[in-house]
């Protein structure tokens, strides 16, 4: 088991938001391991509109994948949590 990602299940819908997130930006660093030209490409996207939008469509997908795994925040009995 992952010490950084031991589940996908949260307790909240903002949890799962927050995992979403950092399941991102976990992938860039797995990618791109050295914080120097992280940081350097950080100038390259931090003012385009579509690279933005870009890492919101990427969030979203992740999102989608922990609102699944959590089978939409419902528990056993079908309450929303």
């Amino acid at each position: 088991m992952s010490d950084w990602l031991p589940s996908l299940i949260t307790e909240t819908p903002e949890q799962g938001y927050d995992l979403a997130i950092k399941l991102s930006r976990v992938a860039v660093k797995k990618t791109q391991p050295d914080a120097d030209i992280r940081e350097r490409l950080r100038e390259a996207y931090e003012n385009d509109a579509g690279q933005l939008i870009a890492v919101s469509h990427v969030v979203a997908v992740h999102f989608s994948t922990i609102a699944k795994a959590n089978h939409y925040w419902r528990d056993a009995t079908g309450d929303e949590t």
